[in-house]
């Protein structure tokens, strides 16, 4: 009797906790146009979403502080009075409960301006008006599997003890790296360039920078100690890039994106040394019993008129750092296996080397995306 009571207690959890990662979206639109709320209040209710409206900033505050439930998503259009979105969604960011939540900026404005600043201040999305229903549908189901994601990971957090020893996170995975101005998420990066490409902006460029031999760190490190040094590479390139505003993101196994709104002013070696300056004056403050460095790739045109064009070229920015680790892998261990009694002559080397460098340059060559410009 007491297993079944068991059986059937531990399956009303699991049908409770799935009950609890279904339920609606709770959405708060805020727009100061009163005929777009109703349209969204409409639309988004058609679509099985929970939809409360406000018609500014203020009272869309003061509603999510006298909710008895939080929200989970939030709609926010960029031109108001008073309070516009931007400014709102910095709000929305400051109260704990809301540091993950998706907000979607539904707005007229598609300036390149309007869409970094409302990127830095926290939106996870930007549809720009007039919007398409079915559009609108997909990116607030995107939402929605973040929410769900989310309240996976609080359970499995909720049924943990306290006092467990930390695990480490696996080297790939893009872990938020919190607290620093213009960094994003991945999710958050994806749909930054995505917008980004909707402006046929020719001129932005991406560059890939990596921690080197990135794999040993990590397997060396503490989780605490690795992450600790993945903020301090972010804080570093932040540093650098205030006056240009570069926008950094980190993408797993090491690597960052960092995208500029016009060509690297600086060569790869002069920004790769610069970078590990401010690195290592980060580590020292820190009192870090380790040292690390960072590996700078060629900068990467983003133009593209399409959007998996523009994810495309960030790819291939993550390669061309990828493409460097490992020809600078090559050219350390050659005075290694020479001092150990080399396989090869001297001259065998030499070719070697020859070899990669003819490779480069056609592959530079055959894409010129990969080259600075």
């Amino acid at each position: 009797m007491n297993a079944e009571n068991s059986i059937d207690s531990s399956t009303q959890e699991k049908l409770s906790r799935r009950s609890r990662l279904q339920e609606e979206l709770r959405v708060l639109a805020v727009d100061d146009d009163h005929n777009i709320l109703q349209l969204l209040k409409t639309a988004l209710s058609a679509f099985h979403f929970n939809i409360t409206i406000a018609d500014s900033g203020a009272n869309a505050l003061k509603m999510i502080e006298k909710a008895d439930k939080p929200f989970d998503c939030f709609l926010l259009d960029i031109q108001m009075p008073a309070m516009n979105g931007i400014m709102l969604c910095k709000e929305i960011r400051k109260i704990a409960e809301y540091k993950q939540s998706p907000i979607l900026m539904l707005t007229a404005m598609s300036d390149r301006e309007y869409v970094d600043l409302a990127f830095v201040a926290g939106a996870t999305d930007y549809v720009t008006k007039p919007f398409d229903f079915l559009e609108l549908r997909s990116r607030m189901s995107a939402a929605q599997r973040l929410v769900q994601e989310r309240r996976i990971a609080e359970a499995n957090g909720a049924r943990k003890s306290t006092g467990v020893k930390r695990q480490k996170f696996p080297l790939d995975e893009a872990i938020a790296i919190e607290g620093i101005e213009r960094v994003l998420r991945n999710t958050e990066f994806d749909n930054y360039i995505m917008q980004l490409s909707q402006g046929r902006l020719f001129n932005t460029h991406a560059v890939a920078v990596k921690l080197a031999d990135a794999a040993r760190m990590h397997k060396r490190l503490t989780p605490e100690n690795f992450e600790g040094l993945l903020h301090d590479i972010a804080s570093s390139m932040t540093g650098l890039t205030k006056k240009t505003g570069d926008i950094v993101s980190y993408r797993g196994d090491g690597v960052f994106l960092m995208v500029r709104h016009g060509r690297f002013g600086t060569d790869q070696a002069e920004l790769e040394m610069a970078l590990n300056r401010t690195l290592l004056s980060h580590l020292s403050e820190r009192n870090a019993e380790f040292e690390a460095q960072v590996i700078v790739g060629d900068s990467v045109s983003l133009r593209s008129l399409s959007k998996s064009g523009s994810l495309m070229s960030v790819n291939r920015a993550i390669e061309a750092v990828e493409l460097r680790e490992e020809v600078m892998r090559e050219q350390q261990a050659a005075p290694r296996r020479l001092l150990n009694g080399p396989t090869v002559t001297a001259e065998q080397e030499m070719v070697r080397k020859k070899a990669y460098q003819n490779v480069l340059r056609d592959l530079f060559r055959d894409e010129p995306s990969l080259r600075n410009e």
